[in-house]
């Protein structure tokens, strides 16, 4: 980490004023990243605050990590520098709001709760369900890039952010796509930002399309297999029917034992119009015995009219009774919660059921989801490491090993089974289709992102966390340099994008 001059505080407070900026320990400490703690914290007030802090971080060539509720800074390498923790929460408000446009411009440290609840008193609402729900930030949600269970019906925040303001590693205010869409012109810059962990550009504004909630009603639907495929060959009915569900996912039995022996942290939050749940007090309804620890599931939801849910619950019973589904079980407004809440939840809850939770996200063809998930259980079982998933209908797979302590034999185990993980989407050895999908390690524990690889040998990371080089690398650095030619911003989280 570089030293910065002991009158950085000084200088900071005359930019921005004293208030903005925090030197306290104990307070810079809740900023960590993987344990490295910024030796300053800055909280402007404005867009034009946070450029004067990013000029003065590049003038005197300071790492900076932007931060908003600090929920998913685990994702990701350890900086390899971090001088600023700039905090952008204050830029917490609605700035433009059109119902009837169904558009939407926000500051990157808004809420996303406090957001859907302005959004549902227009019966309107945004689909960016992610984990840590009641506490993430807009400007949080894009930069991780975690997706939402709704993204099987309104698809990921790619699909419905049209516009972005930001700061560059110059210090410069810059603009991507419009207010509204119909001015949503040139390059989609702004879409560059979502899953970048704040490696590109500090994101101080954020522009949505929204829209309408439902309000007639909701179900939820469980179905329950002794395998795997019975519950693909549901899924894969539901998807060639006219049938057209909110949520579509299939979880693992250590997934099911999971939902079915806990409950999210977070609090529930109303989503949806008509829901009669208060969003600061209510928690989720009890969860009956819908999950089967011992079998795999399929969870859908879907809304309508009340003839609309009369015809998908005698569909869907039709097809689950077609692949031979051990119990099927529908759930009303009062109860669908509880799936969503947990299907939401789902990484908040894999973290906290192990001490030494490993996630992978992986992309790959819904067609080869059966092959997968057979290999991914295999190689779990022969490292001999717990395991839960959930696979979207769209084909990311959330994968988690859940050994049982972070000791260096566990850490071995999950960097051989790092390794299979990734043969098993993407086998290098394959020259006919040597790129068939995608997975990233997004979650590990900090000690394993440190010691010496039991694989490679050398310094670096024990599990790999982005795989093997992409093909278009130089473009991804050539666009980081454009962004931040000063390798700036939380250098080495996304390595080896910033690698010079």
């Amino acid at each position: 980490m570089t030293n910065p001059s002991a009158n950085l505080p000084t200088r900071l407070e005359s930019l921005i004023g004293t208030s903005h900026v925090v030197t306290d320990p104990a307070a810079r400490a809740s900023y960590a990243v993987d344990e490295i703690i910024p030796s300053v914290v800055v909280k402007p007030s404005s867009p034009e605050q946070a450029a004067e802090v990013v000029r003065l971080a590049a003038l005197e060539n300071l790492a900076l990590v932007p931060c908003g509720a600090r929920t998913k800074l685990q994702i990701g390498a350890p900086p390899t520098r971090y001088d600023i923790a700039l905090d952008i929460t204050a830029l917490s408000q609605i700035l433009y709001y059109d119902p009837g446009d169904l558009t939407l411009s926000a500051g990157a440290g808004t809420p996303i709760e406090k957001l859907n609840a302005t959004l549902l008193e227009h019966h309107q609402f945004l689909p960016l369900l992610v984990p840590w729900y009641s506490h993430s930030t807009i400007g949080g949600a894009i930069a991780s890039g975690i997706d939402s269970p709704l993204r099987q019906f309104y698809g990921t925040a790619r699909d419905f952010l049209i516009g972005a303001e930001f700061v560059d590693g110059t210090g410069k205010l810059c603009k991507s796509g419009g207010r509204v869409v119909k001015n949503v012109t040139g390059y989609d810059l702004h879409k560059l930002l979502i899953g970048s962990l704040g490696t590109l550009a500090v994101i101080t504004r954020l522009n949505f399309r929204t829209f309408p909630s439902v309000i007639a009603g909701s179900r939820g639907c469980v179905a329950s297999f002794p395998s795997a495929q019975g519950a693909l060959a549901l899924r894969r009915a539901i998807l060639q029917s006219p049938l057209t569900p909110l949520t579509l996912d299939i979880l693992s039995p250590g997934l099911a034992r999971i939902f079915s022996q806990s409950a999210p942290a977070t609090p529930e939050a109303s989503v949806f119009s008509g829901e009669a749940r208060n969003a600061n007090q209510a928690s989720l309804p009890p969860i009956g015995d819908w999950f089967r620890p011992s079998e795999w599931h399929l969870c859908a939801a879907f809304a309508g009219t009340p003839e609309v849910l009369v015809r998908y619950t005698r569909a869907l019973t039709r097809f689950a009774e077609e692949s031979r589904a051990t119990a099927t079980t529908f759930l009303d407004d009062a109860t669908r919660p509880s799936i969503w809440g947990r299907l939401r939840e789902t990484l908040s809850m894999l973290l906290v059921s192990s001490p030494a939770t490993v996630v992978f996200k992986i992309s790959v063809l819904p067609s080869r989801h059966a092959a997968l998930l057979a290999r991914l259980r295999q190689i779990a079982d022969k490292n001999a490491l717990p395991h839960a998933l959930a696979a979207r209908a769209d084909g990311t797979v959330y994968f988690a090993l859940l050994p049982a302590s972070t000791d260096q034999t566990n850490a071995g185990r999950v960097a051989f089974a790092a390794i299979h993980v990734r043969n098993a989407v993407c086998d290098p050895r394959d020259k006919a289709n040597p790129c068939r999908g995608h997975a990233s390690l997004l979650f590990a524990p900090r000690d394993w992102k440190r010691t010496v690889s039991p694989v490679h040998g050398g310094e670096g990371l024990a599990i790999d966390l982005w795989g093997p080089p992409p093909r278009n690398l130089d473009l991804m650095r050539r666009l980081k340099s454009a962004f931040d030619s000063q390798n700036i911003f939380a250098p080495g989280r996304l390595f080896p994008i910033d690698a010079r």
